[in-house]
This record gives C-alpha cells, structure tokens and sequence, in this order.
C-alpha cells in the first residue's frame, strides 16, 4: 500500500486518470455501482448525475464504503477505486421532478445490483478531484446530454414501497428503511436523488447534507428508544484505528449522553486543533457545527451497539488524527465506531483505569481530552441516585 502522501502515489493516480480518460469519448456505457451525486453549489439549482466505470467485473467495489472497510483499503487504494469512475452530470433545480435525467438518476439510486447505462456527454471527462470531510471522493465530471438505461434495475421490493408512499415523510421513510436493514449509505442515496418524502415535498438533497440528515434521523430515532434500558454494568474501553483515524470509546454506566472530542496531532500541544460536541441526556437542539458529520455518523455507531444490547450509557468518544490528510467520508468514521464497538471491550474498574488504559497506542496524552470533557464535567457535578 502506497501513502497517499508519497509525491508517486499522486503521479500514479494521475497516470491512471489520464489512461482512463483516453478510452473515454463523448459516448461509453458504463455500469453504475449504483451510485449517484448531487452538489451543493449554486443551490438551488445543483449539479446531479451518476457516478459509473466504464463497464468492468468489479463494479460493487467502487461505491461500498462497507467493504472499503472490511478490506482495510488505504486512502491511495480507495482513490485509485474513485477515481475510475466518470461522473456524468447535469444541472437541475431541486424541487424540480420533471426531465428524463432525473427520473434515470433516481431509478439508480433505488437499484441495489449494477446498472447497466448508457452516456451521450457533450464534452470529454476533465480530471478533476472533489475531496471532502463528508463524502467518497468524486472524480472526473462530464456535461451529460442524455442517457439511457441498458438493462432493468434490481430494486428490492421495500425501496419500492417506500419510495412509492407519496404519503410518507421522509424521516419516517428513512427509519423504515433502516429498520429493513437497508444500507445507510444506500438510504443517503435515496434522499439525496428525492425519491423519499411526501410528493410535493420531495427535492434533490446535496449528497454533504443528505448523509448528516440520514445519520442524525436514524440515530435519534433509536436514542429515543434506548432512553429507557437499563444502564451498562461496567465501564468499558473499545478501540480502534484506520487511515490514521485513532478511535478511544469510553462507555460509562449512567444514563444516556454523547460526546466526541477530535485532537490533530502536532508536537507542539499549543498548536493542537480540536474539535468538540456534546450532547446531555435532553439531547440537541442545534447542529453540531464543531464535529459536524463525524458527529452524527459516529452516533449512529454507538445507538446501534446500546439497541443491540437493549442497554444505555454516557459515552464518551475521543478521535486522534494523525496521518490522515486525505478525507474520504464520514463513512470512515461511521465503520470505525461500528468495528471498535464489535470487539470485546476491556473491563475498567474506574475512569481512571479507562483513561490509562485508553492511552495505551496513543501519541497525544490523553489527559488533553480528559481535561476538555463537558462529559466528564457533567457527570461530577451531578450526582445520582445510586450514589445517595
């Protein structure tokens, strides 16, 4: 595996970028994973198209962050994968239903096998590289004319339901699907091509939004429901690391709340970026604009491991950054919390036996985080009533 840092992993992934597009005319067909991607800029009228290689074997690789995942891809390896893939776009404005190309992207978004599909551009794929904090990396953008489908979609028949229940609002669209073991990342696709909702209120969704929003519905949707467990018996540490993504979770036997502290590893301590959010057992009301969607991607984590055991807890999430200067996606985040919290935890008979033992692997001292914790700040001051 190569450092996406290395001044060869870049000429490599360019060398692949500039030989994919020599195959690539203003027509090809290619098979969507199923993916697709709207923008947020000049909204509201926003770029929207379909992500597709051209026609390959492996075409489920290139947009299952699960399995990016579960290969331990490097962040050079998951760029090598996007960047693959040509994205055909066209302009649209978001409350807009109407036109060919929409109804095709939306037909993709519901499909959960490869779609064959052909692309007429007006103009050659650019190289060209969009990276975000939130989303998979999106190469190679192309004006599309038109495009057709080249065989039937497969789309399960709950999707089918759901997106066709003009009645249903999108939230509760969301958790039904979730609870029909749909994908997130799949649900995030649905609502971001406007297939979820109630009929006039139904609009393209900028895929960076569309991931906070599944994430946070999901979530609160099951914290409500965990409210009432029992609480944990012990404390417990899980960790775990990918793509330079440092992971301690502390779970502490009170009733439910939530908080994650991000620190940017430097070795200068002054110059530390931290970023922070928390929430009490009352929950947010405001966005988590410090964390933003690591925030919620992560809980979404942790309310599935608390539902699973029908038990709550206050949790304490810590994330060292270190090596990772190439964002891929709050997915990253998502599947680390979710392998972390699959693992048996260690045991620790008080939270400073957490904390001690949470230092083990880590450059940063972990007091840094100890010490910035409204958690842990709560908890001290009020007592409960265990403890009269």
């Amino acid at each position: 595996m190569k450092p996406i840092h290395d001044p060869n992993s870049f000429r490599a992934l360019k060398n692949i970028q500039i030989d994919i597009l020599k195959k690539v005319g203003t027509n090809f067909t290619g098979s969507s994973p199923p993916d697709v991607f709207v923008g947020e800029y000049n909204y509201p009228n926003v770029f929207a198209g379909i992500l597709a290689p051209i026609k390959t074997s492996n075409e489920e690789v290139f947009d299952s962050p699960e399995q990016w995942f579960q290969k331990r891809l490097s962040v050079y390896e998951i760029l090598i994968e996007r960047g693959r893939m040509i994205y055909p776009r066209f302009v649209q404005q978001v409350k807009s239903q109407n036109g060919k190309l929409i109804s095709l992207m939306q037909e993709v978004s519901m499909a959960n096998k490869s779609t064959d599909i052909n692309f007429d551009l007006i103009k050659k794929p650019t190289i060209n590289l969009k990276l975000d904090n939130m989303h998979a990396p999106v190469f190679n953008p192309a004006k599309l004319r038109t495009a057709k489908l080249e065989s039937n979609p497969s789309i399960t028949k709950r999707v089918e339901y759901i997106v066709g229940d003009h009645h249903l609002k999108a939230g509760d669209s969301i958790i039904d699907l979730y609870q029909h073991k749909l994908p997130v990342t799949n649900i995030i696709k649905l609502l971001s091509a406007g297939t979820l909702g109630i009929a006039t209120q139904r609009r393209l969704v900028p895929t960076k939004w569309a991931i906070t929003a599944t994430d946070n519905i999901i979530s609160e949707s099951m914290i409500e429901q965990l409210k009432y467990f029992p609480w944990i018996n012990n404390i417990e540490l899980y960790h775990d690391a990918y793509l330079g993504n440092d992971y301690r979770i502390i779970l502490l036997p009170r009733q439910w709340s939530f908080e994650v502290i991000e620190a940017k590893y430097n070795q200068e301590y002054s110059k530390i970026q931290f970023w922070q959010d928390y929430e009490s057992h009352e929950g947010r009301t405001t966005y988590a604009s410090s964390v933003v969607g690591g925030y919620y991607a992560a809980r979404v984590a942790v309310a599935e491991h608390l539902i699973k055991r029908k038990r709550q807890a206050s949790v304490l999430i810590m994330r060292q950054i270190k090596g990772y200067d190439t964002p891929c996606g709050v997915w990253v985040l998502r599947e680390l919390t979710r392998n972390a919290l699959s693992m048996n935890p260690e045991k620790c008979i008080s939270q400073d036996d957490a904390f001690k033992k949470a230092q083990e692997g880590l450059a940063l001292p972990i007091t840094l985080f100890k010490e910035r914790s409204k958690l842990l700040k709560d908890i001290k001051s009020q007592k409960t009533l265990a403890e009269y």
